[in-house]
Parts: C-alpha cells; structure tokens; sequence
C-alpha cells in the first residue's frame, strides 16, 4: 500500500512543490507582506487567532476555526478554567455495548479513544490523560491485558478521571490498579519464603521510582543534575532501596480475594475493581528505603504502602522530574531550568500550601511566559516534535470526521504511526523524554523526543494516512450520495469550506493555515499553494482543498508544534 500511494502521489503532488514548501522556511522569517495575523506576545492581552490556535494544537488533539474563534472570544485563563470544570468524558462507557461481541478485541478500544479525542468537550483533560498514558505506562501488549480490552480502558479512565486532581492521589490509584498490578507484576507479590524460593518482585518498586517519580539521578529543583564531589550524577536510589520498595508492595491482590483464595486467582480475577490486601501474603518486617526513611515492622500492607508513597511524593526530585516531563509533552522539548523550576515550584507549593495540585501546575505551565512567547524569544530552540497520532485526531477534528460505521473503525493506529494509546512495546513508552538523534544531540545538545519513533517506514506510513484519510477520502454536499458499500470508510467533509474556495482561493489557504500551523507558513510559502491550487482546474473544489491540507500536513512546519 505505501509503494501504491507513494507512487500515485508522484502524478497528483509534484515533489517541486514539497520542496519548496520546505524551503520556505518558518514565521521567524516570514515575507515582505504582513502575515495573516499578527502576534501579540503579552499574556495579558487579549489572544488572537494564530496564538489561539497555537495553544489547542499544544493542549487539544487538534485545533478547530470553531475552537479559534472561541478561544479569541474568551481567552486563555476562561477557556482553562471552563475545561478544568467540563465533566470527564469516560472510555468504558462507549465500550461496553460492544463487550458481549465475538469480535470483541483492540479495535473498539481504540474506536472509544478516537471517539473522545475527536469530540470530546473535555478536551484539555483527555489530552492530559493521554500524556499521563505516556508516563504511567502500561501496555496492552500483556497475555492478560491484550484479552481485555475493556481493562485497559478502565485504566485510561483512571487517568482522565486523575487528569487535574493531586498526584499523590493519582500515584496510588496507579499503584493499586489491577492492570498496573499485572503489567509490572505487584499484583500477586509475596512477602519471602526460603522453603518455596519466594522472593518479592522487584518490577513495580524499580518502576514507580524510575519513571513515576524520582527517576535516576538526583536534581536541582531547576531539572538539573546535581553532581557530587568528583562531578559524576548522584544516584537516587540503589539496589537495596529496590529491595526496600520491593517488599513494600507485597500482599496486594485481586479485589474479594483472601488469604484462602490467594493462589485460586481465577475465583476472584477482577481487572476493574482496586486491588486489596492480604495480610498473611504482606511483609511485615522492617523496610529501609532512601533517605533515612524507615518502616518500622509489624505494620499491615496498607501502613507500609501510604508510608512508602508519601516517601515517593515527598521526595524533593518528584516536582521538576514530573513538571519537565509535562512541559515537554504539552509545550516545548527543550524548556529553559527557569521554565522547569517555576512549575516545579508550583507542584510543590500551589499557593494554598497544597503540593503536587495538578490541576494548578498545568495552569502555570500553559500560562507561563515561556509558552506564550517562547516561539520569539527563542524561535531556534523552542517547540516539540506533533507526535504522529495527533495528526490523525487533528485532521479529523478539524474536517469533520463522517462515517456510517458504528464505531471510528481504525483498529491497529500502529500501523500508521508508530504508536497507540497504552500499545508500547514497553513501560518505557514509545519514545524516552530524554531522546535525541545522535546528529542533534552532538551539533547542539538538544533532545527531539518524538524522533525516536519517527523512522523512514513510520514517516511514510503517516504520509500515506493523510493522503488516504484526507485527500482521497474527503467529499462534499450530501454524504449519502456516496456509494453505499464506502460510507463506512472514514472521511472527512470539506462542506463548509467550498464556498470559501470558490470566491477566494488565498483565503481558504490561509485559513487552512491558520488552523494547522498556527499561521506559520510564510506568504512565499502560501503563494505557492495558491499556485498549485490553481493549476487543479481540472478537479471538484473539495479535491482542490484536500491536496492544499495533504501538502500543508506533510511538511516540516506542520510536524513541529511552536
């Protein structure tokens, strides 16, 4: 399919015109004209439409005119604090009419993720949850998850429904769910027992500390590393804080289950209810962790973990290692130590003397001098790879997803993109936060983190999606007058946007600009498309208009998110 398309787009879409497009630079260096809208930097100002359309591409699955519009009407602060309260939209629900199928797998799990990341009203939240996915990992790639896809939803969902409250309450609720249980191997852990050659699992204890809160090294409270006497990286923990955790997380099993049915698990296999504990199966012997931190023995499973956790949350590496790993998904890869330690600051202290408020830390990290202005105080260094996903959630937002399928069938996103929602072929997710091309890295120091999945094969594959989704499946008028063995394809209506090419090609290319870039073509850029759009005569308006958004989504300025 990849040869057939790359070889039909040879005839439709010279590559002249891809290279030009990508000579043309990007808005730091735009033409002698004035651009569409002008930028105005300050965050108190009243918002326009290209920084509208900025901050949804950073925080929503995709910018929409209607979200612009809307955004520019009330501005950032109304706009976050209306999304703060809109109430979660929910994954299990839009799949349990289906859980009774034969057929039930994978494909209505990610038809329910499509579904909320297109039309959604929370829409800050589920983008949220979705980066939450991404450090919280577990993956449907496990005998036990991969048979249920309903539980791996119901995990998801616990993240939507954590998304803005603390993180200490999200830690544990990730903790003792059945799905992180079985995905890193708590659920069912035991304390010693030298007969049976029984030893706590490690996997979780090494885990929670790795990539849920402390990561590997200590830091300053700006991201930084501190480095000890002889300038090496101060290790945060060894592997005797390993054993410590490890027998921490012992006695958890199967909500019902008791100490009789401990090893019967399938009497009591529940992969949607919190996991609860079986004393008998719980170390109750003295723990010591990091930091001088010791659990005393004797205590029940439940002392031990809310020690252990509250020793996690406490921990001073927990504020930047978590607000710069949020900042990199939402905003920019390569935040400055002032920009990681003014979250941070935020995580530890919210204003009220709440730590780890989430809700408070994505507020500051949106409003931020940083992310408002990055983009021209730093044009070089600032912005973040679109990860490949969100181009497919984007197109279809902003074009009217259209089927008469009962679901948005669209059943392995892998394929395409190199990634699906909680489908990594590991905890360490699909690309690391620290990432960065061996070229980059060497030439500047700076981590491109979503590069690490953007190979040849996955960079034609997505390609290949937007011409198929988009150019060759986008109509126009009345969508039954499509064949009727087709209307269960996926595609997008360009309805709206015919009139408007009709009476004044520029101007649709210039919106279109506006809702995908962010205005950041350059007018040599959108001259050019104008050319192009005019040499396709030959074509319905709505083929004219979907050649203009295939070229604008393939090229470099699309991909990276300023």
């Amino acid at each position: 399919m990849a040869l057939f398309m790359t070889t039909k787009l040879k005839f439709i879409m010279p590559l002249s015109i891809i290279l030009l497009l990508i000579s043309c630079g990007d808005n730091s260096s735009k033409s002698n004209t004035e651009p569409v809208v002008k930028i105005i930097p300050e965050p108190e100002s009243p918002i326009n439409a290209a920084n509208a359309s900025r901050l949804l591409n950073q925080l929503t699955f995709g910018a929409t005119l209607e979200d612009i519009n809307y955004l520019v009407e009330i501005n950032r602060k109304a706009w976050l604090e209306e999304q703060f309260d809109v109430t979660p939209s929910l994954h299990v629900p839009l799949i349990e009419p289906f859980s009774d199928r034969e057929d039930f797998w994978r494909k209505y799990r990610m038809a329910a993720w499509f579904e909320r990341a297109i039309y959604a009203p929370d829409q800050l939240r589920q983008r949220m949850a979705f980066v939450l996915s991404e450090i919280f990992v577990i993956s449907e790639f496990n005998d036990v998850l991969g048979n249920d896809p309903k539980a791996v939803a119901n995990y998801y969902d616990l993240l939507v429904t954590h998304a803005f409250g603390n993180y200490r309450d999200l830690l544990e609720a990730v903790t003792l769910s059945p799905a992180m249980g079985i995905y890193l191997s708590m659920l069912g852990n035991e304390k010693p027992d030298t007969s049976r050659n029984i030893r706590p699992d490690e996997n979780y204890a090494r885990e929670v500390m790795q990539l849920f809160t402390i990561g590997l090294v200590e830091l300053e409270n700006d991201g930084s590393i501190k480095l000890d006497e002889n300038g090496a990286p101060i290790s945060t923990y060894d592997q005797a804080t390993i054993k410590g955790f490890a027998h921490v997380f012992t006695g958890w099993h199967y909500n019902g289950t008791t100490e009789d049915t401990w090893f019967r698990w399938w009497d009591n296999q529940d992969l949607y209810g919190t996991m609860v504990p079986v004393q008998a199966f719980h170390d109750t012997a003295e723990k010591a962790l990091f930091s001088g931190v010791l659990l005393p023995a004797n205590q029940t499973a439940e002392q031990d973990l809310k020690t252990a956790l509250d020793a996690l949350f406490n921990h001073p590496n927990v504020a930047p290692f978590i607000a710069k790993q949020l900042i990199q998904k939402f905003i920019t890869s390569n935040p400055t130590p002032a920009y990681v330690e003014r979250i941070a600051n935020v995580f530890i202290d919210n204003g009220a003397g709440e730590r780890g408020d989430l809700k408070a830390v994505v507020k500051a990290l949106i409003l931020d001098e940083e992310a408002i202005n990055g983009h021209i105080s730093a044009p070089d260094t600032f912005g973040k790879m679109r990860e490949p996903i969100l181009k497919a959630t984007h197109l279809w937002r902003a074009f009217n997803l259209t089927t008469d399928n009962e679901i948005i069938d669209m059943g392995w996103p892998d394929y395409y993109f190199n990634q699906a929602p909680l489908a990594s072929a590991s905890v360490f997710n699909f690309y690391r936060p620290d990432y960065s091309p061996p070229s980059l890295k060497n030439a500047t120091g700076l981590v491109a983190p979503e590069l690490q999945i953007a190979t040849e094969t996955a960079v034609t594959h997505t390609s290949n999606f937007v011409a198929w989704l988009g150019m060759w499946h986008a109509f126009s008028g009345d969508f039954s007058e499509i064949e009727e063995d087709k209307r269960q394809q996926l595609w997008i209506d360009l309805t709206e946007y015919v009139p408007l090419a009709e009476s004044d090609p520029r101007q649709i290319i210039e919106q279109l600009n506006l809702i995908l870039t962010g205005d950041i073509l350059t007018t040599d850029a959108i001259d050019l498309l104008v050319d192009y759009y005019g040499e396709l005569e030959w074509a319905p308006t709505h083929e004219r208009i979907s050649n203009i958004i295939f070229l604008i989504m393939s090229s470099p300025q699309y991909s990276v998110i300023r």
